[in-house]
């Protein structure tokens, strides 16, 4: 109740103030725990899928199975580098993982170039609403800051109708005040924290991407390039 009795307190701009970074705090953790969710299966499911791509020697058998695995992104990967090896294949008129695939035109090539389109594609995946994040944590302090400055001159103004400074008449402005700036910080914190961390993730996801795709280059070139 009390701290219904302070919004109804508020004048107009300070309780647009709020709401506004209480909304950017709310979408913030939607947001975070989403992201939290989808990076983790993310990794765990990569992980398990690598031990899977090592033990099966075949691409079709890895191909009937990956759907086992469909939150890592390396299994996009997977699935761009085999589909347009098959493309090639039944080109040239022979079967997957039987050899042949001629690289005169640059079929590995072509190859290379699926596994970098699928690559942008998941990056661009993992990094959906993190932006959001970064926005919410460079500009949540400010707009904070604006309803603190709002605050304040409310205070003064109020010293100015009364013609006194005593703290019956300062406080209410100030408080007022005070607490934009605190709501600012409390849905800045988490966002920047949240932002740094999935960010880091995502690095790490990118790295793992472009291990993979050099591995399945190279099996490519090896076993049905016959290079």
């Amino acid at each position: 109740m009390g701290l219904e009795m302070f919004f109804t307190s508020t004048g107009l701009v300070v309780k647009a103030v709020l709401l506004l970074l209480i909304m950017f705090s709310v979408v913030s953790w939607a947001i975070i725990m989403f992201k939290f969710f989808q990076i983790h299966k993310a990794f765990s499911e990569s992980g398990r899928f690598m031990d899977f791509f090592w033990k099966t020697k075949r691409f079709d058998s890895i191909s009937s199975q990956v759907d086992r695995f469909a939150s890592s992104p390396l299994t996009a990967l997977f699935n761009e580098g085999y589909s347009e090896l098959k493309q090639l294949m039944e080109a040239e008129g022979v079967k997957p993982d039987h050899g042949g695939v001629s690289t005169d035109l640059g079929g590995v090539a072509n190859v290379s170039r699926a596994l970098r389109r699928a690559t942008n594609l998941e990056v661009n995946r993992l990094e959906k609403y993190t932006t959001f994040l970064a926005t919410t944590g460079s500009t949540s302090p400010f707009i904070g800051l604006f309803g603190t400055v709002w605050g304040i001159m409310v205070a003064f103004e109020g010293i100015g109708k009364t013609g006194s400074a005593s703290l019956a008449v300062v406080a209410p402005g100030i408080a007022e005040a005070l607490i934009a700036t605190a709501v600012g910080l409390v849905a800045a914190i988490p966002a920047v924290m949240a932002y740094n961390h999935f960010q880091h993730k995502i690095r790490v996801l990118v790295k793992e991407m472009d291990s993979f795709s050099t591995e399945f280059l190279n099996i490519v070139q090896r076993n049905i390039a016959g290079k």
